[in-house]
Parts: structure tokens; sequence; C-alpha cells
């Protein structure tokens, strides 16, 4: 595992990788959350995305070629960022890293995986879905999480609940964000971004349906507009 200096102190390495975090997120806007179902896919969807102004993608470990996606995406579209998703232990974080990953989401956290997140040179953007899980990750120095499952953990509710004892924590709600309630969490000072699939749907996929998923996902960020 590919580890910072560990003369830095820990509050100065965590304090570098939220900003890491917030300049990936900030330019993002959305992170598409991508499982690739066929080997085949893998370019012609990132580029699809890509075509239609999303640049920042989450390739999830969900598939048997969510790696292999990484690398091939790291190595031939060097201009697109790549995060890994669905990194759920160190074992995990490892292979990502030496796939070329440059940031890190998971669904959730443990103690060990937020440790691991704290050694790692990668940002990590740990999911959570309670203030327990928030206090857990911020007595490690992180101050940027995922909200996950978003809309059955609280939705927008849950996150203006969560800006009065963190005031400096900032999320990236993902599950159950669409078009209909974008607005409403983009809305929030404390979202930073949001995580989906709407702009991509499984069928349009398997359908090589590049020209709509570009359209969509223009469509998708001009809701920012």
């Amino acid at each position: 595992m590919t580890t910072l200096d560990n003369k830095q102190p820990v509050q100065d390495r965590m304090a570098e990788k939220t900003a890491r975090i917030d300049a990936i997120c900030a330019k993002a806007r959305i992170l598409p959350v991508i499982t690739i179902a066929r080997e085949e896919d893998i370019l012609p969807l990132a580029d699809a995305l890509a075509a239609g102004g999303l640049t920042t993608l989450e390739i999830t470990l969900r598939s048997e070629y969510g790696l292999k996606a990484i690398s091939v995406l790291r190595e031939q579209r060097p201009e697109l960022c790549i995060g890994a998703g669905t990194v759920l232990d160190r074992n995990m974080l490892a292979a990502v890293e030496a796939a070329g990953a440059q940031f890190v989401v998971t669904p959730g956290c443990t103690q060990d995986m937020l440790e691991a997140g704290v050694e790692s040179a990668l940002p990590l953007l740990p999911g959570i879905s309670s203030a327990s899980e928030i206090m857990m990750g911020y007595a490690l120095g992180y101050r940027r999480f995922k909200l996950f499952p978003a809309e059955i953990s609280g939705g927008v509710a849950a996150i203006k609940a969560f800006a009065g004892p963190f005031g400096e924590v900032r999320f990236c709600p993902t599950g159950g964000v669409n078009p209909g309630n974008l607005k409403n969490y983009i809305s929030q000072p404390n979202v930073m971004c949001v995580g989906g699939t709407w702009m991509f749907e499984s069928a349009w996929v398997k359908n090589r349906d590049w020209a709509r998923i570009q359209e969509c996902s223009a469509e998708a960020l001009a809701l920012f507009d």
C-alpha cells in the first residue's frame, strides 16, 4: 500500500487529502457510480459520459471488471479522473492503488478501513449513514463523507440535521439521487457533489446507446445551472 510521508503530522496529511477531495468533487459535481458488466463497455461508456461533461468517474469493484476498468482508463484516458468505489477492506484498497485509482470511495466505514485510509496516499471518502459513523471518521481527521444510501438514510433532512453538530463536514449524497431531487441536495451548503447512475441506465449500456448516455449526462450537469 502506498503511504504518505510518515514525518508529516497526521492532521496535516488529512487536511491535504480533504483539499484533494474538495478539488475532485468541485470539478465533478456529479460522480457517476459505474459497475462494468462487460469489458468491451469500459472505453465507450467512459467516452460517452465524458462527452456529456462527466469526466470524474467512480468505478466500483462490484464486478470482475472493476480493477481492469480502472487500469485501462488510467492508461488510455489519462485526462479523466478515475476513482474506485465499493472498496471494503485493506486488500481492496491496495488493489485499487496498484491499478492507479486517484481516489477511493467506500459504502460504509469500519475502524480498520478508516485507519487504512489515513495511512494511504489516496484520498478516501468514507460512506456513512449516521452521526456515530461521522464521529468515528472525524476523530481520525476525516471531514468529507459519502452519505449512503442517501434517500433511505434521511436524504436532505439528514444532511440539514448533520450541519448543526458537524459544521466542518461536507457530503457527497449517493443512493436515490435523481433529476427530481438533485436541486434539493445541491442547494445544501454542506453538499459538495452527488453520486448517481441515472444518466446511464443499464438498458442503455446493454444496448450500447452511447449517444443517449452522452445526452443524459449533459442534461444532468445542466441542472446545476
